[in-house]
């Protein structure tokens, strides 16, 4: 009997000796290299206890060893080891209790077997592990199987005065590595999180927000809390109450003023009521507190971190946020669209320093997957434009067309394909189009930098080496000719033969505007009344068309084309645009009263002069 106690005492030492280094190490920051040694030691411990008959004698001490090595475990991600060794150690308690060690429902005997026994405290915090397991693995159903029995505990342990430092004094009582009750605490509610989420997912929003009401009164850390207030939000999003989200999402950021996932979820909502100054200032304060998280440094891990028990897709797709650089990128084209030209420009110009000094130090920044380089430097080199500073797209464009020009290709012919058996579905050869698309866009905004620099011969060299281009590209139906793509095929292409089709008519909207300013009439009529025909929505050509034909004297067609670009022209969204496709602002600009006035004066000048035959034939 004293050597049976003198090997207990000896590992009771051994055990609390290991929790004290491992507990140390909260603020280290290279904790988890000590935590790996701190894990081999444990479970080295572990193998030597349970290399002898499971006796009650040595249950706290083996079942404490138990729990320190599983949460090393899990704070190295090893989930599966530790879930092998709690299942040794359940079934180890039910031959120390006499029950049958291959029961059906381990967790539930273990649980009976050990009610109201010397075992129960160790037995509790070993099944609270396993209920971590349960969550890391998404278990939420067999959790659900337990639901009031776990609650039970994590109730329990809450009521209690959970001293662990008292304990710790006590060479004769083993050490836990964790506070059994903060460990039930992190539990329940990551628990309740997970659920709502899934209730949420599943379009059961009532259900969810009651589980998130009791959810925020439980004691968590605060990014937990928050994490509450953010799906309550998005609960409150789905039934369709915009202002009781936003006031959810502010308590997020109140309770936690480094919860960016509240920020961006207002964004949201904002986007959705298009407020549009609001979305701005919410990205530009996004972007700040994403920058300052960046510079702050890391803080140290703890053995089980929330986040390892949140792994659910549901709740990390509510919970996901944008990289800083999409968000900057995002601030910078809210910015030029929305009459902050200059502060846009700025942004676009932070965003290509930082793309620029995170390939010197070999970083691979993160953008949108729909972005590449080329297409940045093309949106920047329009907002420029914008800001009046054509030098500088110009140089932007020239960058475009050097990555470019080596690998365009001298035709690019677009087919049917064959294996989706899809009604319009077609298989282009999409990195060659891209570089068509991004060489002809860099041609067109220099064309519009000539225009604004009344250059009218360079600009219309500029736009012909864009329409130059596009005209390489052909689409070939089954069984059919190549062909030129026109409204038809477009109708039912993707996004990129679209895009392709409005640079074909900006530029011969562009080309025609310039013929127009060195009295080239015919050559003008003719190319903006095809960027018509390929862009039926071009105001600019309309407007312009109208204008030659009145040159031209063709005043009734002049009013007619004026009148069709008045009734046709509807106020269309432009987020949906890059900022490089967008029509420039060249040529008359009237508004819709100047442009009645101007349709009545063409139609009353040309009613006059069908007049004058009739009175000379009098004379």
């Amino acid at each position: 009997m004293h050597e049976q106690m003198s090997f207990i005492n000896g590992w009771i030492q051994d055990n609390n000796e290991l929790a004290d280094k491992c507990r140390q190490l909260k603020g280290v920051s290279q904790g988890q290299n000590h935590r790996r040694d701190c894990s081999f030691e444990f479970h080295k411990l572990l193998r030597i206890i349970q290399g002898i008959p499971p006796l009650v004698d040595h249950a706290e001490v083996e079942l404490t060893v138990v729990y320190n090595a599983c949460l090393c475990s899990f704070a190295n991600s090893r989930f599966s080891e530790a879930e092998l060794v709690l299942k040794q150690a359940a079934e180890r308690v039910l031959q120390m209790t006499g029950a049958d060690p291959e029961a059906s429902e381990l967790w539930k005997s273990v649980l009976e077997s050990a009610r109201n026994t010397a075992l129960t405290p160790s037995v509790q915090c070993v099944v609270g592990l396993q209920w971590a397991v349960w969550l890391a693995n998404c278990q939420l159903e067999t959790i659900q199987e337990y639901q009031e029995e776990l609650f039970s505990l994590s109730e329990g342990f809450s009521a209690g005065d959970g001293n662990e430092q008292n304990c710790g004094k006590d060479p004769a009582v083993p050490l836990p590595v964790m506070d059994p009750r903060h460990l039930f605490e992190l539990l329940l509610i990551c628990t309740l999180i997970a659920q709502a989420a899934e209730m949420l997912s599943e379009a059961q929003s009532s259900k969810a927000l009651a589980v998130l009401q009791r959810a925020s009164s439980l004691p968590a850390p605060r990014t937990l809390v928050a994490h509450t207030h953010i799906l309550s939000g998005a609960c409150f999003s789905s039934m369709n109450c915009p202002q009781m989200a936003l006031n959810c999402y502010k308590e997020a950021l109140e309770t936690d003023p480094r919860c960016v996932c509240a920020l961006y979820q207002s964004i949201l909502v904002y986007r959705e009521l298009d407020n549009t100054q609001a979305e701005i200032q919410a990205l530009r304060l996004l972007h700040s507190m994403m920058s300052s998280n960046a510079e702050s440094r890391p803080a140290a891990t703890p053995f089980l971190s929330p986040a390892s028990l949140l792994p659910s897709r549901s709740l990390n797709r509510l919970l996901s946020v944008p990289p800083a650089l999409s968000v900057l990128h995002c601030l910078a084209q809210k910015s030029v669209l929305h009459g902050r030209v200059l502060e846009g420009v700025e942004y676009f110009l932070d965003l290509l320093a930082s793309l620029h000094s995170d390939e010197q130090h070999g970083v691979h920044a993160e953008l949108s997957p729909l972005l590449r380089l080329p297409e940045l430097y093309l949106e920047a080199g329009a907002a420029l434009l914008m800001a009046q500073r054509p030098a500088d797209c110009m140089a932007l464009c020239d960058e475009v067309i050097g990555l470019t020009l080596e690998l365009l290709p001298e035709k690019l012919v677009l087919e049917e394909e064959e294996e989706r058996g899809e009604a319009g579905a077609v298989n282009p050869n999409e990195e060659r189009m891209r570089m068509i698309l991004w060489a002809g866009a860099a041609y067109l905004l220099q064309g519009h930098c000539h225009t604004h620099t009344r250059d009218w011969k360079q600009a219309v060299t500029h736009y012909t080496r864009c329409i130059n281009l596009l005209v390489r590209v052909f689409f070939k139906h089954r069984g059919c000719p190549l062909q030129v793509p026109d409204a038809d095929v477009v109708a039912k292409c993707g996004t990129s033969v679209r895009v392709l089709q409005r640079l074909k008519g900006l530029s011969l909207a562009g080309r025609g505007i310039s013929f127009s300013q060195t009295e080239r009439l015919k050559e003008a009529l003719r190319d903006l009344q095809h960027s018509l025909h390929v862009l039926p929505d071009c105001v600019g050509a309309g407007l312009w068309c109208g204008e030659v034909l009145r040159r031209l004297g063709r005043k009734q067609d002049a009013a007619a084309c004026w009148e069709k670009t008045r009734s046709s022209a509807t106020p269309s969204s432009t987020e949906s645009v890059s900022l490089y496709l967008l029509e420039p602002q060249s040529g008359p600009v009237w508004d819709s009263e100047e442009l009645r006035h101007r349709i009545g004066s063409e139609q009353k000048g040309y009613e006059e002069d069908e007049q004058l035959p009739d009175v000379a034939k009098m004379c």
